[in-house]
């Protein structure tokens, strides 16, 4: 079984969930199982913006705002690729089906979007923590006092969705996470202050089904609601550019976020 154990090198030990998932790009079968997309340029609706960071810094992130005046947010957090223009369909995507709900796709590899599985892995191991912590930090302040937040992600985004529900603490009414690295510490899950919908897939050899269940006892440990669905899938099934795509099943589990989203946010129809 491949696993972010075997992946390290003999120097690195990976602090955090996200590290830890991090550090698969250093195994050949995880970064082969990821074909390059295929070239594709969004031109919908929404806009790059930039906001300060605690850390003294700023980022930049894509938003489309919701046609009337809201304090609900939808944080969506790319994939080991980057920020790149299928993440931002994504966001219109969800523009679409959540009205009232402004959606900021979050750039955590700051400005650099990745066209092969190498660079990718390399942009992903990259990422420190203090950093892309400070650049959700930032997207909070930027969304406000009273900002209600929920977020999603898929494969590096979906640890990374997790960890923005950790970070936004009472502000966070939703968490979707496809296929991501689960928090281990069940001190800190136990200060999530929402439940969490899990969608994975049970060929995964890497967030494989060992590693859900853990998932699951350690929320249970922490008194915390987690829904899981799982699919007779592999890794990235959602994603139109990998190999292993299931049009069925990533089409079935949008569908299971948008309601989850829908009723986190309290939104009519």
């Amino acid at each position: 079984m491949a696993s972010a154990q075997s992946a390290m090198s003999c120097c690195t030990k990976p602090t955090t969930a996200t590290e830890a998932f991090a550090m698969l790009a250093s195994n050949e079968d995880f970064s082969g199982g990821h074909d390059a997309p295929l070239p594709y340029t969004y031109a919908g609706e929404g806009e790059t913006i930039e906001f300060k960071t605690p850390d003294g810094q700023s980022s930049k992130a894509f938003e489309i705002k919701s046609n009337v005046r809201s304090d609900k947010y939808l944080f969506v957090i790319h994939e080991w690729w980057g920020l790149n223009d299928y993440i931002k369909k994504e966001a219109a995507q969800y523009a679409k089906d959540l009205p009232g709900v402004n959606i900021i796709a979050l750039d955590l590899y700051d400005g650099q979007v990745a066209t092969d599985p190498d660079q990718a892995g390399k942009l992903m191991q990259g990422v420190k923590t203090d950093r892309a912590q400070n650049i959700i930090k930032g997207a909070l302040l930027y969304a406000g006092p009273n900002a209600k937040i929920a977020s999603v992600g898929w494969c590096f985004g979906g640890g990374w969705s997790l960890q923005t529900a950790l970070i936004a603490g009472p502000k966070a009414v939703g968490c979707v996470m496809y296929y991501g690295m689960p928090e281990k510490d069940v001190a800190k899950l136990k200060t999530l202050n929402t439940d969490v919908l899990g969608i994975f897939a049970t060929q995964d050899k890497w967030i494989n089904p060992e590693v859900v269940a853990q998932f699951q006892k350690d929320m249970a440990a922490a008194k915390k609601k987690v829904t899981i669905k799982n699919y007779d899938a592999d890794h990235a099934f959602a994603n139109p550019s990998n190999p292993k795509y299931s049009k069925e099943y990533a089409a079935d589990a949008h569908t299971a976020a948008v309601a989850y989203l829908k009723k986190n946010f309290k939104l009519k129809g």
